[in-house]
C-alpha cells in the first residue's frame, strides 16, 4: 500500500506544491513549525529510513532539497533554512526545511501553526516560483 506522501506526490491528495522534479516533490507541511516548513520527498522510493536509500537517490534528493532551500530562503523572509531529519511520523523518507529566525524555531515540540488556506497557498507559489527561477 502507497505511503501517504506517495500518494500527494502522485496527485491523489491534494498539497501546496512547492517544487517537482521527476524523481523528487517538495511540499509545505500541514502542520508547520514556522511560515514556509516544507517536506521534501523521493517520489518513487517508500523507504521510511534516509540512510537505507541507494547512494543516487540520495545524492538526489540532497541536491533537490539544497535548491529547495535555496528558493525557501528568497520566498519566506528568515535568517536561515534549516534541515531535519527524522521520519518518524510517516513511513515514507522526508526532510524537513524551516526557515528559522533563531535555533528555537526548530523545537519540534513546540506547538506547530495553523495557517489559512490561502496563506499556504500564497506560501508555496512563492517558493515554486523562486525554485523555477534558480
Amino acid at each position: 500500500m502507497a505511503t501517504i506522501f506517495t500518494r500527494i506526490a502522485a496527485g491523489e491528495i491534494p498539497s501546496y506544491k512547492c517544487a517537482e522534479n521527476e524523481d523528487f516533490y517538495a511540499f509545505l507541511d500541514i502542520a508547520p513549525m514556522t511560515p514556509g516548513h516544507t517536506l521534501v520527498i523521493p517520489k518513487h522510493v517508500e523507504d521510511d529510513y534516509i540512510f537505507h536509500l541507494d547512494e543516487k537517490t540520495y545524492a538526489g534528493l540532497t541536491a533537490f532539497a539544497r535548491k529547495v532551500a535555496l528558493a525557501i530562503g528568497k520566498a519566506v523572509p528568515c535568517a536561515r533554512v534549516c534541515v531535519a531529519v527524522l521520519g518518524m511520523e510517516v513511513p515514507h523518507t522526508h526532510i524537513h526545511l524551516v526557515p528559522v529566525q533563531t535555533e528555537a524555531d526548530m523545537d519540534f515540540r513546540k506547538p506547530k501553526l495553523t495557517l489559512e488556506p490561502a496563506e499556504m497557498q500564497r506560501i508555496a507559489d512563492a517558493i515554486l516560483a523562486a525554485y523555477e527561477n534558480l
